[in-house]
């Protein structure tokens, strides 16, 4: 029941106690999660958006330069110079596959992003809504492996791919990167409070198999948390240069290991590098753009429906 208007208590109980009660109201709402930001809180969001937003900024400076102008000036000015388009040709034309390795890279972080979403909220679902032996146990397991570095795990790796004849194929990256440890935590903990028994007995009751329940109930339910992880895998797979790099080899590669060789070709001419850079950081952007909006409409439908 809502409360009674100021107005209400002024004709019931009088001028003084409808002060006291706005006054009340003005505290609570001033101190509420509905308090509006005010000038300070947006002047630190400004400066943390220039903070964040300047690496980017100046590599589209530097992209837009040429190897003399940065050799003679490191720190470029604040306006970008003319000559982008002529570097981001010079890409386009360099030695380097070029679009090949942007098709590898589409590959790779989408067939990564797909499973891990997947792979993870199924492990997720069974962790935090099912009951079964040694459910704690091995849910520790799977938290602790994070605490291993990748590097240890590179030469083992290295040679089982090389039993499979996979070296220097693209199966060789995706694979070991079909679901994260990350991924399953993640899940596990926003399905534990944001998907109630109550929906799962109610399919189950209604004759639903295990499977379709976790397809018609959990996935719709875990879609926020499903999106972000699907954007952090997809940025991750995207500029992943460590292993692509040790397991790819020839023409066969991806864009992070694609632009490296910039520095060969060209002998770090940085102009080109960052020409190189730009242009890769663009799908990024992109996504980040469009996955932003889906997982803002994603929490507000799990808000209006909660």
């Amino acid at each position: 029941m809502s409360a009674p208007s100021v107005a209400a208590i002024e004709q019931f109980a009088g001028k003084g106690a409808a002060r006291t009660a706005a006054r009340k109201r003005n505290r609570d709402y001033g101190s509420g999660s509905e308090r509006r930001p005010r000038w300070l809180t947006y002047t630190l969001l400004t400066v943390a958006l220039i903070i964040s937003f300047y690496p980017l900024y100046y590599a589209f400076l530097l992209a837009s330069s040429t190897a003399d102008d940065i050799a003679r000036h490191p720190i470029p000015s604040l306006i970008p110079g003319s000559h982008l388009f002529d570097n981001i040709k010079k890409v386009f034309d360099a030695d380097i596959g070029f679009w090949h390795a942007v098709e590898n890279s589409v590959i790779v972080a989408v067939v990564t992003s797909v499973s891990v979403v997947l792979f993870s909220t199924l492990a997720g679902f069974a962790f935090a809504k099912l009951r079964f032996k040694g459910r704690g146990p091995l849910l520790v397991f799977v938290i602790a492996t994070t605490a291993v570095p990748t590097q240890l795990g590179v030469i083992p790796l290295f040679m089982v791919m090389k039993q499979l004849g996979w070296v220097g194929q693209l199966q060789a990256v995706i694979v070991p990167g079909l679901v994260t440890a990350f991924g399953v935590f993640w899940m596990t903990q926003y399905l534990e409070s944001a998907l109630p028994y109550e929906l799962i007995e109610a399919a189950r009751v209604d004759g639903a198999s295990m499977f379709r329940t976790f397809w018609s109930i959990a996935l719709p339910a875990a879609r926020p948390a499903a999106t972000m992880l699907g954007l952090f895998t997809f940025v991750t797979s995207w500029t992943n240069f460590f292993w692509p790099f040790i397991i790819l080899s020839g023409d066969n590669v991806t864009l992070p290991v694609a632009l490296m060789r910039l520095q060969a070709t060209f002998f770090k001419d940085m102009s080109l590098i960052m020409a190189g850079v730009v242009l890769s950081v663009i799908p990024l952007l992109v996504l980040f753009v469009i996955a932003g909006r889906q997982l803002v409409a994603g929490i507000m439908q799990g808000a209006v429906k909660g």
